[in-house]
Order: structure tokens, then sequence, then C-alpha cells
């Protein structure tokens, strides 16, 4: 009975994740020191960059290790007399009585140093920090707290954008360290869309940006169960509704990233139809971007000519016959036109 008690007692002040205090323990704590003794009195308040993308991407197991490198990083660096915790989510806070905003600063720098050591797979550890400092009783310190948050996410605004894009990278190395296929399918459909951009007659930026979506447009299937990316046969059900996810997941990855936010719309777009009959959203016609319907066509002219995961790989002839079949109904009969006579040389026939 006592031994439960204790541990009561410990789980209602710990978040079990990281062994840390919880926000419960340290609103009552920062009552408890917020005396004219402990002045000068410091808060400081660290997020954690990328870790909903790193959670979207390779899972929350991978995302709870990102955690738990923080809180390791955070605790070595701290004074005995700090209280430290994780006011849940990407959220941490420390509280430094008897320490100016000079002796804060010297705290976070070594949280920094430890943290840039550490790496969660080949991600970096990286920790967006602001503080503030209580110098006289009549201070609130709620607006303490404020203060330390306003300037913490000031910080944030461009340590987290840099994070995020370096994450991307390691998405997508990642995903083709995973299928070597998907390298080299993304490669060449990125190689097709500027082809028919070009053709078009897009504008340099515009062709730059489509061979950047045609790069990425399965980025998505970081999300998705390798067995199912992988299986040489025809997929059940189930497994083809989880693969039909990653078009929606690939547009919350590149959607946190300012410099891919256009291309996010893209990829989320990729796999709709002319006809209205595709997903994630069943758009329709013209409502589909015209960069996702050049990607579409690219796209499913190189998965017929150089890989299937079930079925027959079909001849070029073959792959163009199919793509007029399905002019009108699956793709843009325009932009197909232009693929096969302008891109292909062929006669449409």
């Amino acid at each position: 009975m006592i031994f439960q008690n204790k541990k009561n007692s410990y789980l209602g002040f710990h978040d079990q994740l990281t062994g840390l205090y919880n926000r419960r323990f340290y609103e009552e704590e920062l009552k408890r020191l917020d005396t004219k003794s402990n002045l000068p009195l410091t808060i400081a308040m660290g997020d954690v960059n990328g870790l909903k993308l790193v959670n979207d991407s390779f899972g929350h197991a991978m995302g709870d290790e990102l955690l738990r490198k923080v809180t390791k990083a955070i605790e070595n660096s701290c004074r005995a007399d700090d209280i430290i915790a994780r006011l849940g989510g990407d959220e941490f806070v420390i509280i430094l009585p008897k320490t100016t905003g000079f002796e804060a600063k010297m705290v976070i720098k070594r949280i920094w140093e430890r943290a840039a050591k550490e790496k969660v797979s080949s991600l970096n550890v990286s920790i967006s920090f602001g503080y503030a400092t209580k110098m006289n009783e009549k201070e609130n310190i709620q607006e303490i707290f404020k203060k330390a948050e306003d300037h913490m996410y000031k910080h944030k605004v461009y340590e987290s954008s840099s994070t995020r894009s370096t994450t991307v990278d390691l998405i997508i190395n990642t995903l083709y360290e995973k299928n070597n296929r998907e390298m080299l399918h993304s490669n060449r459909v990125s190689k097709l869309c500027e082809d028919i951009a070009t053709k078009m007659n897009f504008d340099k930026d515009d062709i730059n940006k489509i061979r950047t979506a045609g790069l990425m447009h399965d980025i998505g299937k970081i999300g998705i169960t390798e067995s199912i990316l992988n299986k040489s046969q025809k997929l059940t059900n189930d497994e083809w509704t989880e693969m039909k996810r990653h078009p929606e997941i690939g547009y919350r990855i590149l959607s946190s990233v300012h410099e891919f936010s256009e291309i996010a719309d893209y990829v989320l777009e990729h796999q709709e139809r002319w006809d209205g009959k595709g997903y994630p959203r069943g758009l329709k016609g013209a409502k589909i971007s015209i960069q996702a319907r050049i990607i579409a066509i690219a796209d499913s002219f190189d998965a017929m000519t150089t890989h299937r995961a079930y079925g027959t790989i079909l001849s070029e002839e073959e792959a163009i016959d199919e793509i007029k079949r399905c002019s009108s109904a699956q793709f843009d009969p325009t932009i197909a036109r232009i693929f096969i006579e302008k891109v292909l040389g062929k006669e449409w026939k």
C-alpha cells in the first residue's frame, strides 16, 4: 500500500515519457519559488524543433526518442537547484532561482552544445529557447513566463524552419535507402515532368518547381509500411487503403516547410483523376492543379514502362496506348497529347 501510494505520488508529478516533472508540479513549484529570496528568478522556455514532422514521417517511437535525447541534454546542462519540467508535447520549461539573464543564457548555451552532439537516427537534435528574468517583487511571474515564451517563439521562427528543411532532406534519403526503386522512379518522373513543362512553355521558375515536385511526389511513402511498399503481389483492400494515404502524408511533410508549401499542393493532388474518381479529395478537371496533372501522367508512364509492383512491364507503345485510352478519364487530355506528341515524339492516332 505504501509502495502504491509512492508510485501514485511519483506519477502525479512526473512526465511518464521523460521522467521530468510535469506541468502540475511546475505550476506548484513556481508559486513556491516566487519569493524575494529567489530573485533574480529566470524562466527558460524550450521547444523541440521538428517533433511533429518526425512523428508524421518516422512514427511516434522516433519522436519519443527525440524527446528523451532533449531531456538528456537539458538535465546534463542544468544545476542542482534548477527545476526542469515537460509542459506537454514539444514544450519544456526550466525555473532558475537566483539566476540572472546572463547566467541563464550560459545554461542554455550548454544545453545547445550538448544537444548538438546528439542524434536520433541521422537527425540532429534542435531546441529553440527563450528566457525572461524577474528582477523585483512587483513583477508578475506569469508575465515573466509570457515574455520567455514570446522570446522562444521569435527564435523558433528561423530555427524550426531550418530544422524542417533538413528533416525533409533526411526523409527523402531514408525513403530511397528503404527502397532504391523509389529513388530511380522519382528521378525519372522528375525528368519527365520537366520535359512536359518545357513543351508547355512554363517559365524557368515553374519548370524548377515541377521538377522538384516530381522528385518529391512519393515522399509520403515514408509513412507506409515497408512490407506494403515492396509487396510483389496485388495489394489487399486494407493494404490499398493504407497506400492511398501517401499523398496526404507527403502534403503534411512538405507543407511544414515554407519553401515547399506550394509543391505540397501538387503532391497532395497527384493521384486525383480528370474524371473526379481519384483520391484523396476527388477533385475533377481543372480543379486539379496543372502541375499535379503533369505529375499524374509522368508517374503513370514511368510505372508502366519501368517498374510494376505486380503485373507485366509494358512496352513504350503499350504504355502510350494506355495513356490514350485513359485520356479524359484518368488524365488531362490536352497534357496527355502534348506528352505523347511533343515529349515522346509519337503520333496521336
